[in-house]
């Protein structure tokens, strides 16, 4: 028993006006999915036009080899590859990121709600010192 009153139950939230549609949720998935993806391609493509053309001097340790004993497998130049895609993946993002923000700003909700007051303004003029 409660000190000043009955043990009360969890109340549940009401419910949102608005959902957000299933199909939001699968685009980000497959964004989340494929960006990877499309990044270690893009960053094993610059790696070998980089090796042809010889645009940026790649230290060895990138450039080796990998070896995986077990399941005899060869990676050629992975952790180039792995450095250039982590760097692809988040330009990529942070593109998304700018556009979904300046798309947001144009085509979202007003910035004052009927019920928020109007913003003040300083309508005293400044006095000089």
């Amino acid at each position: 028993m409660a000190k000043y009153g009955k043990l009360s139950q969890q109340v549940a939230p009401p419910p949102r006006p608005w959902q957000v549609h299933p199909i939001w949720r699968g685009i980000g998935c497959l964004f989340v999915l494929i960006g990877p993806v499309i990044a270690y391609a893009a960053a094993d493509l610059l790696v070998r036009s980089n090796m042809d053309a010889g645009w940026v001097p790649a230290p060895p340790e990138l450039m080796r080899t990998i070896r995986i004993p077990m399941v005899n497998i060869q990676i050629e130049h992975a952790l180039a590859n792995l450095a250039l895609t982590i760097v692809l993946l988040l330009i990529g993002f942070s593109v998304i990121m700018v556009v979904y923000a300046v798309v947001y700003s144009i085509l979202g909700p007003p910035r004052y709600g009927p019920l928020d007051s109007p913003p003040i303004r300083d309508s005293l003029p400044r006095r000089r010192r």
